[in-house]
């Protein structure tokens, strides 16, 4: 039987097709997501529930005249699919390939570039506001996850919507599920509104019932609002969307395509502010394993599609697993010990944690801003928190991090997981940024392990300096080293000689997960009469100031290396500390990332076109040491 989807080459395709043919065409997607995503990996159980809202979206929507702004974007590949990209999509998170999230630089259909939740409303809300200056009369839709409405700036968004009551549709997609399960009060709201009856079905019954009332029931449904008052405070009591100013149609059974099309045809012809649809959906609808545990296909590493497990074992724990068993054994033995995540406690390795000591454990949605300042006080309460989110994520709490932890000096650890190149996720997950970003902050300590076994001993470390700390590490698996069974003390600042070179053979000093690499890029130069010394730094802040000044001697050559942007990065605090006393005379190279916007592809890809991987750095210190 020839597939329908065959002949969908964009939108206009999708519009002349005959209703009947729609839930057809939505098995179609769903099995060519599940085939490409079993073997490239990707996100699995958000796509796969998708798959009708996205169809009605198109069917009733005119893009790229109208503009859908996706919130997060790991919703978007039936999206891609329908929109030209159907034979791109097995190139789906490749080099070379289609990213996994939306990318004006893919397609027109793309109005907005997202990797991180929260950023809908906003932007759809200033697209919106743009159309209206310009008299346009286009439509602007926001897709918005029920987890994305923890994050703060998503209420920051609501307010000014409800305020302008600007011409909007935000369609509200509410499978209780953000990353991880949603937690908190609004996810219990969104259980609340979508256990009632259809909102409208409610306030048309209650319109028949107000008619048979004598006397009374004629003038209250002539007074317009009082109907729909009398519901609200009757039937749906606090519900909040209509008294942010939005008109609320919901819920509505997101994967009924029947449904959703009467919706949005509603929605599309109301010209009076904006409209919230509030549809229920199903992570992982169609494929069982993805249903019965949608955590896990999240972000999901190739598996076999017949049983739903990974294709290939790891023989080697990852880092995320190091940090989530040394937290369980941190934690059993000092109760003062607290975990947080922001939505994420399967990606952080904290799930054991959760289920082994549930008192401890602090899952705060998506919402870093909060995460961190709910930390600041905890630690100002007497506890040791430990925030764990990932790199690219922290971002997001850049001035909670300098304003209520590192000016008040307070014990907050952040466990920087996803820290330097991070395979697959494209632009917007790359761990690059943190050296940079928190190097200048007062008060903070960074570090960063050279493999799994200095990971646990850094994090106990940490407990211990009674002050913010930072632990960068990767998305990667441990280097299968043998793991102490007891932690051993690293006092603050203090780094570590690993190979010792000949006098004026060079200086490697190298951060974090480029410490082994460097070791044997060092080892393979031996032969050609090169003995560089390689120091692991083991400190971004504070530095070991005085055993690179004892290292660094006149006329030497001085190599740093880190898996991170080299500007205002590791190297630049080594290069500062030098010139600072008077050491000008050194010769000095600093090995890094450079600041560009970098494609997706492997994290070993990654480093091979910028001469991280072992044969890179062997022919840069090659070349430096012997100019």
């Amino acid at each position: 039987m020839n597939r329908i989807l065959d002949t969908i080459d964009g939108p206009d395709d999708l519009r002349k097709l005959p209703a009947e043919q729609l839930p057809r065409l939505a098995t179609e997607i769903r099995a060519l997501i599940l085939d490409v995503v079993s073997k490239n990996g990707g996100h699995l159980s958000s796509n796969l529930g998708m798959v009708e809202i996205t169809l009605a979206l198109h069917r009733v929507f005119n893009t790229p005249f109208d503009k859908i702004i996706w919130d997060v974007g790991h919703q978007t590949y039936a999206h891609k699919i329908l929109t030209g990209r159907r034979e791109r999509f097995r190139g789906l998170r490749q080099r070379g390939g289609i990213l996994g999230f939306p990318a004006r630089e893919e397609s027109e259909h793309d109005a907005y570039n997202a990797g991180h939740a929260g950023t809908a409303l906003s932007a759809a809300l200033g697209l919106a506001v743009a159309r209206d200056k310009k008299d346009e009369s286009h439509h602007i839709i926001a897709l918005v996850g029920d987890g994305s409405l923890t994050a703060g700036v998503s209420w920051e968004a609501l307010n000014q919507i409800g305020h302008l009551r600007t011409r909007l549709i935000i369609v509200l997609n509410d499978n209780e599920m953000s990353i991880s399960q949603s937690v908190g009060a609004i996810s219990k709201y969104l259980g609340y509104l979508a256990s009632g009856q259809h909102y409208l079905r409610v306030k048309d019954k209650a319109k028949t019932l107000l008619k048979a009332v004598p006397f009374f029931g004629w003038p209250m449904i002539k007074a317009g609002r009082a109907v729909e008052d009398v519901v609200k405070k009757v039937f749906f009591p606090g519900l909040v969307f209509e008294e942010l100013g939005l008109r609320y149609i919901g819920p509505v059974q997101g994967h009924s395509l029947p449904s959703l099309i009467e919706v949005f045809e509603q929605a599309r012809k109301y010209q009076d502010g904006p409209v919230l649809i509030h549809c229920v959906t199903r992570k992982g609808r169609g494929y069982a394993p993805a249903q019965e545990d949608p955590e896990h296909f999240h972000g999901a590493a190739p598996f076999n599609v017949d049983s739903g497990e990974a294709s290939a074992k790891a023989g080697r724990p990852s880092y995320s697993a190091v940090f989530g068993r040394t937290m369980i054994e941190l934690g059993r033995a000092d109760r003062r010990v607290l975990a947080i995540t922001a939505a994420m406690p399967e990606g952080t390795g904290l799930t054991g944690f959760a289920a082994e000591l549930p008192r401890q454990f602090f899952d705060v949605g998506i919402a870093e801003q909060h995460a961190v300042n709910f930390a600041a006080g905890l630690a100002l309460g007497g506890f040791k928190p430990v925030c764990a989110i990932y790199s690219t994520f922290l971002q997001r709490a850049y001035d909670q991090v300098y304003h209520d932890v590192c000016l008040q000096n307070l014990p907050v650890i952040f466990a920087l997981d996803r820290s330097g190149a991070v395979p697959d996720d494209g632009p917007t997950h790359q761990g690059l940024n943190d050296i940079a970003f928190l190097r200048h902050m007062p008060n903070i300590v960074l570090m960063a392990p050279r493999d799994e076994n200095d990971l646990r001993h850094m994090l106990k470390a940490a407990l211990g300096y009674d002050r913010p700390v930072a632990v960068r590490f990767p998305k990667a698996l441990g280097r299968g080293v043998v793991m102490d069974a007891e932690f051993k003390p690293i006092p603050l600042g203090r780094a570590e000689v690993l190979r010792e070179g000949a006098a004026g053979g060079g200086l490697i000093i190298a951060y974090g997960e480029m410490v082994h690499p460097a070791i044997e890029a060092a080892a393979a130069l031996e032969a050609e009469g090169l003995k560089p010394t390689v120091v692991d730094a083991r400190f971004a802040k504070p530095l070991d100031e005085e055993l690179i000044l004892r290292l660094a001697g006149p006329g030497e050559a001085i190599i740093t290396v880190e898996e991170a942007v080299t500007a205002g990065g590791f190297g630049s605090a080594v290069r500062e500390l030098l010139d600072a006393r008077g050491r000008f005379d050194t010769r000095f190279l600093e090995v890094g990332l450079p600041m560009e916007i970098y494609p997706v592809g492997k994290t070993d890809q990654i480093k091979r076109d910028f001469g991280l991987d072992v044969p890179g750095l062997t022919a840069r210190f090659r070349t430096f040491l012997k100019a």
